[in-house]
């Protein structure tokens, strides 16, 4: 990759120095976990702009207080269902975070958006996120048709940390019978913690938003124990057989460490006969998504996403 092909979007260039005027990071390891989770929801509504309407939303619960919203574009019945799960390195983020991202998801694909509140470490680990997605798809491949689904074209979609939960609950769901899923959209995933040393990880160690050292403080959160990184269900890249997976949509952001391992998932599922469309997006960091009021790269990005969510629902 030449140096003039590395060039920083300028709306991004200006965002992260003015984060570095204030030292401000992804992640603060000496304030609290909670402390971190406001900080994180009150910069969801810098970045993310303008409300978009959308016909109904309504909140509601499975089980256990496990809180879902859910996301209708219109009032017609059967439609399509797209369970997201949000990011947030699996420590920070929440429904309300990402709430632009999946009013224009439901929108533009003209499906029902399922978004799930799983719960974070440090107080919940892996497998407590996890079994919460799988939780949330079991009730909503269930529940469909009560509000307005067809149980039958369901999808998962996710960014960062939730592109890992859905990456990974395409693995429980095909170990476990069920509920099946038809494609999975990730933007920007999070799918091997075993390896920090990959070409994005030693190119974009630092300077771009979501640095090395902060992937390598917040894995520990995530896990019980070191050897949990090579646990499939932890790091989906490192599964030993991934026939049977839904076909699938991976976007990157040159300027992200994790670039490397979603594009090496991408290659792996192509390789294994599994229809799936890469796209990296020069000069975006991770985390653009939900950048949905400031960058127009986030509404196109959110488009191909909807756009091959739509197709595979046919």
């Amino acid at each position: 990759m030449s140096e003039k092909s590395r060039r920083l979007n300028t709306r991004i260039a200006v965002m992260l120095a003015g984060m570095r005027l204030i030292h401000k990071e992804f992640y603060n390891l000496n304030i609290s976990p909670d402390a971190n989770r406001r900080i994180v929801e009150r910069d969801s509504r810098l970045v993310a702009g303008r409300s978009e309407k959308i016909y109904r939303v309504i909140d509601t619960g499975v089980h256990d207080g496990l809180p879902v919203r859910i996301y209708r574009p219109s009032d017609r019945a059967g439609l399509p269902l797209i369970l997201y799960i949000h990011g947030g390195g699996w420590v920070v983020g929440s429904i309300a975070t990402h709430d632009n991202v999946c009013r224009k998801l439901a929108n533009r694909s003209g499906a029902i958006v399922v978004s799930v509140g799983y719960r974070l470490a440090p107080e919940n680990k892996f497998p407590a996120g996890l079994e919460d997605v799988y939780a949330a798809l079991q009730w909503a491949h269930t529940e469909a048709a009560s509000f307005g689904g067809d149980p039958c074209r369901l999808a998962v979609a996710g960014d960062s940390a939730g592109g890992n939960l859905a990456a990974a609950v395409c693995l429980v769901t095909r170990d476990r019978g069920g509920p099946p899923i038809r494609f999975q959209a990730l933007a920007y995933p999070a799918l091997d913690a075993s390896n920090q040393d990959r070409k994005s990880y030693r190119l974009n160690e630092k300077g771009y938003y979501l640095t090395t050292k902060i992937i390598e403080q917040v894995i520990p959160l995530y896990i019980n124990k070191s050897g949990d990184v090579f646990d499939p269900y932890v790091s989906p890249l490192l599964a030993g057989d991934v026939t049977g997976l839904p076909p699938a949509l991976v976007i990157t952001a040159q300027f992200d460490p994790l670039m490397s391992e979603g594009e090496a998932y991408a290659a792996r599922l192509f390789d294994a006969g599994i229809p799936c469309r890469l796209h990296r997006y020069n000069g975006m960091i991770h985390g653009f998504l939900s950048f949905t009021g400031l960058l127009p790269q986030a509404g196109q990005a959110i488009g191909e996403m909807a756009a091959a969510l739509s197709e595979a629902l046919q």
